[in-house]
């Protein structure tokens, strides 16, 4: 029992630290494990629980650094790519899917880390074709964030702004999310009772997390932020990998 809580807590706090750090990535670390242990119907509701809280936290606080060009049409064009990402969730080949992401995931990355002043965007009305990208991939699979995260490395944000920007997208999504697993019964008394289990671990990732970001900033941050993007497109690859087998 006392192993199961600590390693709950572990988790809980490995994940919200990153989220904190960059702004995005908890999902990638939470859920596998969260899911393992205490299965999808109580790992989807917690972990987006988590993830909403984390995200108001930050935008409580650094709002003022979002790059509301970007957010807004970010936003709207993934609302509008949504419809078409649940349409296509009958026909397209998942597997497919993931490991297409991850391979535009690490691309990204290792272009990035090898040549860091080529291949950057200057403008924000590039944020409507990867938000589109982005809901399609959301109605489809859940995986909204990739196309979001590749497009603020691509502006050159600086941390502060791309980490407030990305919570100023995922935030009327995450809403979304939490609306329609309260509608279908997922907020149940156990979810209830881990979500304030974990309400001093969050406190204790944000404070960290902030920490961290804090040290990050100019290259330091950017060179993390695409060891970050390798890693989970390395990840994508072995999660599709391991639904194939």
């Amino acid at each position: 029992m006392v192993e199961a809580v600590l390693l709950f807590i572990a988790v809980i706090l490995l994940s919200l630290t990153v989220r904190t750090t960059f702004g995005f990535g908890d999902a990638l670390i939470n859920m596998p494990l969260l899911t393992l242990f205490y299965g999808l119907k109580v790992a989807a509701p917690l972990s987006a629980m988590l993830s909403s809280t984390i995200t108001l936290a930050i935008l409580i606080l650094h709002w003022r650094r979002i790059d509301l060009k970007s957010a807004w049409r970010l936003i709207v064009a993934s609302l509008a790519g949504i419809p078409i990402g649940l349409w296509m969730l009958k026909d397209i080949n998942e597997t497919a899917m993931m490991i297409l992401l991850a391979l535009v995931l690490i691309g990204t990355a290792l272009s990035r880390m090898l040549h860091p002043d080529r291949f950057y965007l200057k403008s924000a009305s590039w944020a409507f074709p990867f938000g589109f990208v982005a809901g399609i991939l959301g109605g489809a699979y859940n995986t909204n964030g990739p196309p979001v995260v590749v497009y603020g490395s691509m502006r050159r944000w600086d941390a502060d702004t791309f980490r407030a920007t990305i919570q100023g997208y995922t935030f009327p999504v995450g809403l979304t999310v939490l609306l329609g697993h309260y509608s279908t019964g997922l907020w149940t008394a156990q979810v209830g009772s881990m979500y304030l289990t974990a309400l001093p671990v969050i406190g204790a990732a944000f404070l960290i997390g902030n920490f961290l970001h804090g040290r990050l900033k100019g290259r330091r941050f950017h060179t993390t932020l695409h060891i970050l993007l390798l890693a989970m497109g390395l990840a994508l690859i072995l999660k599709a990998v391991l639904s194939y087998v």
